[in-house]
């Protein structure tokens, strides 16, 4: 799987997009839009591009949410485009439900299509996907994806994410985040597991695929 929100969306992506809705679905009404560079781009733990840069843009009412990202990655764009609604309480808990599609101009990929489930409680955060993956025209693949995200609410983070079904793999993310005359400054380490060694370009000396770590800066501007 060549394609598993970047830490050029400023965090994973799914749970990204619906961390962005319920912050802001207590506001009436607001678009925003969003450009990106990082030195590698990541996505759950599968290093997709060196040096990428990318472009968004975010609507929300009340706690509707949806939008679009798109980033280089290579051979054409990765196109994403994504939906939902969200809540929040006033004791804090956070709840959303939502869609997410994976889409590609080029063969760098094909399309996944998942459903989102993301809660949230003071500093934790769980993400639970379900996801179809096309294939390029070979039987489909179901995978699942759980990751649970901790932060301390002045930039720093650190996030597990495990793959189940058709894929398997795991990786930790560990990172900084800041703002710096508005723009958006970031720093993480990676580490994967040896089931995305292939796709991350690691192999041991007998030839296999091989766990990997990444350190990855980006940096963004929201408007």
């Amino acid at each position: 799987m060549s394609k598993i929100s970047p830490v050029t969306h400023l965090a994973p992506a799914a749970l990204l997009f619906c961390a962005s809705a319920l912050a802001s679905a207590a506001k009436a009404q607001e678009i925003s839009f969003n450009i990106g560079w990082a030195s590698e781009y990541h996505y759950r733990g599968l290093l997709q591009k060196q040096s990428s840069a990318s472009a968004g843009v975010d609507f929300s009412s009340g706690g509707f949410y949806a939008g679009g990202w798109t980033a280089d990655v290579g051979d054409g764009l990765e196109v994403d485009g994504y939906l939902g609604y969200g809540i929040e309480t006033e004791a804090g808990f956070s709840a959303s439900f939502g869609f997410t599609g994976y889409y590609y101009t080029g063969d760098f990929d094909d399309t996944y299509e998942e459903l989102n489930l993301n809660l949230g409680y003071g500093l934790l955060g769980i993400e639970c996907s379900f996801g179809s993956y096309d294939n390029f025209g070979g039987p489909k693949q179901d995978y699942s994806f759980l990751a649970a995200t901790l932060s301390d609410g002045n930039g720093l983070y650190g996030t597990f994410g495990s793959f189940g079904g058709d894929f398997a793999g795991n990786y930790l993310e560990l990172g900084y985040g800041l703002s710096v005359s508005e723009i958006d400054l970031g720093i993480a380490a990676i580490f994967s597991s040896d089931e995305f060694g292939e796709g991350n370009g690691q192999f041991d000396s007998a030839g296999k695929p091989a766990a990997s770590q990444a350190l990855v800066f980006t940096i963004g501007k929201t408007f």
